[in-house]
C-alpha cells in the first residue's frame, strides 16, 4: 500500500510538472474547435493545404488517395488537389530542392506530415491548438526580411502566406519588465509597442514605480475587416484539423477500438475473477 501511495504521488508530481512546463513555454495557444470528425472541414482543409502549404512544405508521410477517408473520390483528388501531373497513388512531396529552399528562407521548411503530433504537449495542449494559434499570430514586421513575424514563433522564416485571406490587422503589446536604474537599482519598465497595419512600430517606454509583481507580456490584435478575419480563423480551424488528421489518419478508428479493447478487458476480468473464485473455493 505505501509503495502504491507513492508511485500515485510521483505520478501526480510529474503531470503537475508537464503542465507547468507546458504552460510556460511561451505564448498562450487557443483552443481549437474540435473538427476531427468533421468530412467538409477535413476537405476544406485538403483544399487549403494543397493551395498553400504544399507548395513549400512536404508531406512525404502521405499518398494522395488516402484522401480518400475524408470522402473524396478518385476523380475529385486529380481534378481538384493535382495539378502537376501526379499520379493519385504518388507521395504529397514538393519540387523545390532543398539547396533553394535554404538558401531563400534560411532553412528547410519542415515536413508537416506529422506536425500536428510533433507539436503536441505532454499532459498539456494537442499540436491542433498549437497550429490553430501559430497560423492566426502573423503580424506585420518591417525590420523581418519577409515583412511578417509571430508571437507563437518569434522571428519565424516563414512568411504569412494566408495574409489576402485574414486581411489587414494592428497588434499592440505591453511587456512589464526588469530594468537597471540610473544608479543601477533594480526598477520596472512597461513597454508599449504598436505595429501598424504596414507593419511600421511606435514604441512607448514608462517608468512603473512601487510595482511588485513580476513579468509579463500581452498582445491584442485590433482586425479591420471583421468579417473577413471570422472567415479566415474558420478556415484555419479546418486546416488544423487537416494537419491532425494526417497525423495520425487511423486516430478515430485507434479510439473506437480502445473502447472495445478495454470493454472486452473489463468483462474478462469479471469472467476470470468468478473462474478463480469457483476453482479455489473447495482449496480453502
Amino acid at each position: 500500500m505505501i509503495m502504491i501511495k507513492k508511485l500515485m504521488g510521483a505520478a501526480a508530481l510529474m503531470l503537475a510538472c508537464t503542465a507547468a512546463l507546458a504552460a510556460e513555454g511561451g505564448y498562450p495557444l487557443d483552443r481549437a474547435p474540435e473538427r476531427a470528425n468533421d468530412m467538409a472541414a477535413l476537405q476544406n482543409g485538403a483544399k487549403l493545404f494543397v493551395n498553400y502549404c504544399l507548395n513549400c512544405h512536404a508531406a512525404s508521410s502521405m499518398r494522395y488517395n488516402k484522401l480518400r477517408d475524408i470522402g473524396l473520390s478518385d476523380e475529385q483528388i486529380t481534378k481538384n488537389l493535382m495539378f502537376t501531373g501526379e499520379k493519385v497513388g504518388d507521395m504529397m512531396t514538393v519540387a523545390m530542392p532543398s539547396k533553394d529552399a535554404k538558401k531563400w528562407f534560411g532553412t528547410v521548411p519542415p515536413d508537416l506530415s506529422v506536425i500536428a503530433r510533433a507539436k503536441s504537449q505532454t499532459a498539456g495542449a494537442p499540436g491542433t491548438d498549437y497550429i490553430y494559434t501559430y497560423l492566426r499570430s502573423f503580424y506585420r514586421d518591417t525590420n523581418r526580411p519577409t515583412g511578417w513575424n509571430n508571437l507563437v514563433y518569434p522571428n519565424v522564416s516563414m512568411p504569412h502566406v494566408l495574409w489576402e485571406r485574414q486581411g489587414p490587422r494592428e497588434l499592440t503589446t505591453v511587456a512589464m519588465h526588469e530594468v537597471e536604474g540610473k544608479e543601477g537599482e533594480p526598477s520596472w519598465e512597461r513597454t508599449t509597442t504598436v505595429y501598424d497595419a504596414q507593419g511600421y512600430a511606435t514604441v512607448k517606454k514608462e517608468a512603473v514605480e512601487h510595482f511588485h509583481g513580476s513579468e509579463s507580456f500581452n498582445a491584442t490584435f485590433k482586425t479591420l475587416n471583421p468579417a473577413l478575419t471570422a472567415q479566415f480563423d474558420n478556415d484555419v480551424a479546418d486546416l488544423s484539423a487537416f494537419l491532425t488528421w494526417m497525423a495520425e489518419p487511423v486516430a478515430q478508428f485507434r479510439k473506437e477500438l480502445g473502447v472495445w479493447v478495454l470493454l472486452f478487458l473489463g468483462l474478462f476480468l469479471v469472467v476470470a475473477m468468478r473462474l478463480n473464485a469457483s476453482y479455489w473455493k473447495h482449496v480453502r
